[in-house]
């Protein structure tokens, strides 16, 4: 176990992987570019295509969580909730304190097959990031500037276009808007007082526009909400860095659905509903760290050998040709070409962990809280 773990933090075996996410996301991005003339003539098999290279991008990731660190997914809740995940349109709202929870996330939409089709309210500063924005941006993703006079149209729009899509889909929320920081909390909390609303321990005070647009938009599309709470045994702080270096978390997830006829119609009480169930998220966070588990069954959905095939395929496809260009120039003696190659490394190096930068806590989030960034904008 120790070798294991040694190899896993081996910087070239990272490097070689984040090698094969890389082009392989650049290769898929090309086709999906070119899927853009099926649009005009059938857009649910443009769709379906884009399920399909989408899922062969984000299960990369997935593999990650899954096999190669081996994190644990353990879910709280009953068997009749279960037996709906991925047979219908449903909402995801979802607490945003950790750098993988969207991994824990997309983790639970490939075990029932929903990945591919899995959407999300996404800041616009995303689609400007390589592989992730391109991709969303073929999946229809809604990107949004988190400024409503600006973000209405569009919104209204892509969500509007959503409502014939093929694939069951799992919209993402991030209600509180942006990744709980101390800082950001004591604004919040702030913003909670003067609107005399009850404080809130473990969560911002969520963001009620962006819930109450969606719901209205999807309304007779979605079935449900549901509302997933994630926290980590013995307190830990997971890192993608980490799961890169091959550490193994424990999440557990609390899931509770919600049909939708049961939320408010009218959007003064639905931002009052949403209001209600983050209190109630914050019950389950207290109980979490009282008692090392949510309350509830629990249910542990098994990993399906999907996301490592299709790594494997990438990597096979991939790395062959890689290993024998750097055989031959090991071998060639050239200068130029050696220190060719050792440049062509470092720039892959600093590129990927650039996007692992992209989910970093302390590099992330909105200004959220910031005085300073507010006096620039």
């Amino acid at each position: 176990m120790g070798l294991l773990t040694c190899l896993k933090s081996l910087f070239i075996l990272q490097l070689l992987m984040g090698f094969v996410f890389v082009v392989s996301g650049l290769i898929i991005n090309f086709i999906q570019l070119c899927t853009c003339i099926l649009w005009p003539f059938n857009k649910q098999l443009y769709r379906r295509i884009n399920c399909r290279l989408s899922y062969s991008l984000w299960s990369q990731l997935v593999m990650l969580l899954e096999w190669w660190s081996g994190t644990d997914c353990t879910l709280y809740t009953d068997q009749a909730t279960v037996d709906k995940f991925g047979k219908e349109h449903v909402i995801i709202i979802l607490n945003h304190n950790y750098e993988i929870d969207f991994l824990c996330g997309w983790t639970m939409c490939e075990r029932y097959g929903v990945l591919g089709s899995s959407k999300v309210l996404a800041k616009h500063e995303l689609l400007k990031v390589p592989l992730i924005g391109w991709t969303w941006y073929f999946l229809e993703i809604v990107f949004c500037k988190r400024k409503w006079e600006e973000d209405r149209d569009t919104v209204f729009k892509g969500l509007d276009q959503l409502k014939d899509y093929p694939e069951f889909m799992w919209f993402l929320l991030y209600c509180e808007g942006t990744r709980f920081t101390e800082k950001k909390h004591e604004i919040s909390m702030q913003v909670a007082e003067s609107k005399g609303l009850p404080r809130l321990k473990y969560h911002l005070l969520p963001r009620t526009k962006g819930f109450t647009t969606t719901l209205q938009c999807l309304k007779g599309t979605v079935a449900a909400v549901y509302d997933v709470t994630l926290n980590f045994k013995d307190q830990q702080t997971p890192t993608l860095l980490g799961i890169v270096n091959g550490k193994k978390y424990k999440a557990d997830l609390k899931i509770r659905r919600f049909p939708v006829e049961e939320i408010p119609d009218d959007e003064k009480e639905c931002a009052n509903w949403l209001h209600k169930l983050y209190q109630e998220k914050d019950a389950l966070q207290e109980h979490y760290h009282k008692e090392g588990s949510f309350p509830g069954p629990t249910i542990v959905a098994p990993r399906r050998p999907w996301t490592l095939l299709n790594f494997l395929f990438w990597a096979t496809l991939l790395l062959s040709p890689l290993i024998n260009f750097a055989c031959g120039v090991a071998v060639s003696g050239s200068p130029l070409l050696i220190i060719g190659f050792l440049l062509f490394l470092i720039v892959a190096s600093i590129a990927i962990r650039r996007l692992i930068g992209v989910t970093e806590v302390n590099k992330t989030g909105s200004s959220y809280g910031n005085p300073e960034a507010k006096k620039q904008n």
